[in-house]
């Protein structure tokens, strides 16, 4: 049986270095799940692999779409599934990596049967938005599907919206639409490996990734992406900060401090979706995680 090695945990918990001593070891390639790398247009907020460490490996789903694009969890579990076909042709071992959660299971355990838009829904919940702010669609989740609320990066308006849509089409909390998969049968075993660093140390390395971000060039980034700021892939931590920053509402340190605040409250509610997955403990070594893969399925 192929096997299907995925690397997940929190953002900034060391997932792409692991991915690639794995993939180099294995003489294999690696497929990103993380949704804020796929677009092109965001270089620096989203923290992709370095062009070094894109060169040492083949990777794929890293800046393949625009902001411009229409692309969700299904669609990637599609273009996934048709790619993981192709390289079981000549591979035994292929690596995914990333933080998104809900790509990996789209990938793992099929997609889950959710209604179709209600385009008169999502209008009202747009104009409440607009009106009351994203305070209000928080805190109207967290009423009515706490689970979810937990999972969820409550900071994504597109992701709040499409939860409350679902939720008031019909009358039952979006945690439990999600759990009506489309059971899907593959030719691959997946193996799930989480890097989950002590909360402190993650926690430092984040406010230094920011830093880091800052000093790359991530405010003219953001500055050149606020005419399409309305875009859903943009509705994320590092730029919609800056946007309130470019629009007035924040100081740049203001702006900064919020990035560092909303990234490692996205961190936490990355190791809470991501326990649920029942995944194994990254080891100590890279060693001993190789030892663990030539075991598994054996």
């Amino acid at each position: 049986m192929k096997k299907l090695i995925c690397i997940t945990g929190p953002t900034g918990s060391g997932k792409t270095n692991a991915a690639i001593q794995l993939a180099i070891h294995y003489q294999t390639e690696i497929l990103s799940f993380d949704s804020r790398q796929f677009y092109h247009e965001m270089q620096i907020g989203t923290a992709p692999p370095s062009s070094e460490e894109l060169n040492l490996v083949h990777h794929h789903f890293i800046h393949c779409r625009s902001i411009h694009d229409e692309y969700n969890a299904s669609t990637y579990a599609d273009d996934a599934l048709s790619l993981l076909k192709k390289l079981f042709e000549t591979h035994d071992l292929v690596i995914m990596v990333g933080g998104s959660g809900l790509y990996l299971r789209a990938v793992i355990d099929g997609f889950s049967q959710i209604p179709a838009s209600n385009p008169i829904i999502r209008q009202a919940l747009n104009n409440k938005l607009e009106m009351e702010g994203l305070d209000s669609l928080q805190n109207e989740l967290l009423q009515a599907d706490p689970i979810y609320y937990q999972q969820v990066d409550i900071y994504n308006p597109a992701r709040l919206i499409r939860a409350l849509e679902v939720i008031r089409d019909t009358g039952k909390p979006y945690s439990e639409a999600l759990k009506n998969k489309s059971k899907k049968h593959h030719n691959f075993t997946p193996l799930i490996f989480m890097l989950n660093p002590r909360r402190e140390v993650l926690y430092k390395s984040l406010n230094q990734r920011v830093d880091k971000m800052m000093q790359e060039g991530l405010v003219d980034e953001a500055k050149r992406l606020f005419p399409f700021r309305s875009a859903p892939p943009l509705q994320t931590v590092g730029y919609k900060e800056l946007f309130m920053y470019l629009d007035g509402e924040y100081s740049l340190e203001e702006s900064i401090d919020k990035i560092k605040q909303h990234t490692r409250n996205y961190a936490k509610r990355q190791i809470t979706w991501f326990k649920k997955m029942q995944p194994e403990l990254w080891p100590t070594h890279i060693q001993q995680a190789i030892e663990r893969i030539d075991m598994f399925n054996q």
